[in-house]
């Protein structure tokens, strides 16, 4: 290994440990005292619950576990969005489980929450996935309920998508382990079976103390909506359960007869090793993003051995395409190559950057893998595509629109994971998120925006300087020097993968050697869904 490829190691490790630090924190949700007092109660957290239902909680990932990371913080913040969600395996069958983090604000639903929450379900809808909720909720956070409540994409979508889940055959379980009070009654009601914990758990529409205010009548909360009421008299609820472990093994017996789905048929044959040691990852990746470095290199680290063959790998080379294996699953991938190429025209093409060819390639091999039903995994490291009087002549923007075309009527399953840069339109061509991948994922090493800090920083500083000049005032060298580091600074944070995933841009922050689970994942999940319509371009122009 050469010095080089150390000193990559080293900053990319670096980057894993933060990772792993920042994770380590958010896992806390309110904090350990909190964690104390529900055990005193008798209860689970949201993650010991989890991890007491799926078969193997170590064969699970994790979507959105840095939701709300930075936001709220003068309503002392919301740790993963204040819910749980996570995607395994109970009774040998696949589920999306959504569980409330009680410890954060009695599992309080700030906007994040809801956004969380509906990420879940869409995951679920687009992958006919069946999911368990499990309940433990305050209601609506109300210092925010304009913020979460009345909007299309806001609090009662949630309920809508549960009866629209209902209609599509897709399994609904909740356990209702805690509060579950006003319009977050329904949740609970409108999936297929609901299940109380006795003692801790409790439904109502109006609490005791609001029940006395509107209608001056007394009662306890027990009374009012416990498991007795709602399992013996009200039969709201089908099931009453001793304590939190025996609801979730009640759980885990109604789905050991759940029967098999039908499959979307995608291909698996036995998984093998990668070729090469995705530990080398860490050395492989440039620590600088301007850094040019071969894809290949990426790619050969995370597919299985020898399954690589090559879609037109003379033309448009500033984009790899080619069909493979992931643990054994069929995938095309779709790849910026961030090495400098030579065409045959004797032209250099910078890596990264898309060009009219490359668009041109990718959009042919997207449609054939449509044709062949194989799902696509898109990898990142893209600056957008070539400007200048040449690639306007030659047409960069038809070309493009054809590829952001195809990847947007894309009918197959699509995966993004975000190895480096993601920027500008680059990001809407490689199926970013507004693109509808099944999950998308970044490396701690990634960067998403619009154009890097430092190009922002530089257009941002001349309009600014341009500005000041026009009202007579000229910089020195010093303030333009401060300025530019202010501005840089403050895009830099919002570049960052961590703001990002606070905000549910991207489902997770993964360690690489991760991202061929979270690909096999993906398309287990995508398998429960078969594919219902044909693919179709539409009007393009050619």
């Amino acid at each position: 290994m050469d010095i080089n490829f150390n000193k990559n190691e080293d900053h990319n490790k670096l980057l894993l440990s933060t990772l792993k630090k920042r994770f380590a924190q958010v896992s806390l949700g309110g904090g350990q005292k909190r964690i104390d007092k529900l055990h005193a109660k008798g209860k689970l957290t949201a993650r010991e619950r989890i991890d007491y239902l799926l078969d193997d909680p170590s064969n699970a990932i994790e979507i959105g576990a840095f939701a709300g990371e930075g936001m709220y913080e003068e309503h002392g913040g919301c740790p993963s969005g204040g819910v749980v969600v996570k995607i395994g395996h109970v009774q040998g069958k696949q589920v999306i489980v959504v569980a409330n983090d009680a410890t954060v604000k009695a599992g309080a639903w700030f906007p994040i929450t809801g956004k969380k929450n509906l990420r879940a379900q869409e995951i679920s809808i687009e992958n006919k996935l069946p999911i368990i909720y499990l309940v433990d909720s305050a209601g609506v956070y109300l210092p925010m309920q304009d913020e979460i409540f009345p909007d299309k994409e806001h609090f009662g979508r949630i309920f809508r998508n549960n009866a629209v889940m209902s209609s599509m055959g897709i399994t609904q379980i909740a356990a209702v382990m805690g509060s579950c009070v006003a319009g977050g009654a329904y949740l609970p009601i409108m999936s297929d079976e609901a299940l109380i914990v006795d003692k801790t758990g409790s439904i109502f529409l109006a609490g005791s103390y609001l029940v006395k205010a509107a209608i001056g009548e007394s009662i306890d909360n027990e009374t009012l909506g416990g498991a007795t009421t709602h399992c013996e008299i009200s039969g709201v609820t089908d099931y009453k359960a001793s304590d939190d472990k025996d609801a979730l093994d009640k759980i885990k017996n109604i789905f050991d007869k759940i029967g098999d789905f039908e499959k979307a048929g995608f291909n698996r044959k036995e998984s093998v090793e990668p070729s090469l040691d995705p530990e080398e990852l860490f050395g492989t990746l440039p620590r600088k993003r301007s850094d040019q470095y071969d894809m290949m290199d990426i790619i050969n680290r995370m597919i299985d051995a020898d399954t690589f063959e090559e879609y037109k790998s003379g033309y448009g080379q500033t984009i790899v395409t080619g069909y493979a294996r992931i643990d054994g699953w069929a995938v095309g991938i779709v790849a910026n190559q961030r090495k400098i190429v030579k065409t045959k025209k004797g032209e250099m093409q910078f890596g990264g950057v898309i060009y009219s060819d490359s668009a041109d390639k990718a959009t042919r091999f997207i449609a054939n893998c449509n044709q062949k039903k194989i799902p696509l995994v898109f990898l990142q490291d893209v600056t957008g595509f070539m400007v200048g009087s040449k690639s306007e002549h030659g047409g960069i923007i038809k070309d493009g629109a054809k590829m952001v075309n195809a990847v947007s009527n894309s009918v197959v399953p699509k995966f993004t994971v975000v190895v480096g840069n993601s920027y500008g339109a680059g990001n809407y061509a490689m199926c970013g998120k507004a693109y509808d991948p099944r999950l998308i994922v970044a490396w701690p090493s990634a960067e998403l925006a619009v154009m890097s800090g430092n190009s922002a920083a530089k257009v941002l500083m001349q309009i600014e300087k341009a500005s000041l000049e026009k009202s007579g005032e000229k910089l020195s060298e010093a303030d333009e020097k401060a300025l530019f580091d202010k501005i840089k600074n403050r895009y830099d944070d919002q570049v960052s993968p961590y703001y990002a995933a606070a905000r549910l841009w991207t489902d997770a922050i993964i360690d690489p050697r991760d991202t061929r689970k979270w690909i096999s994942m993906g398309i287990e999940a995508a398998n429960h869904a078969p594919i219902e319509k044909d693919f179709n371009l539409g009007v393009i122009q050619t």
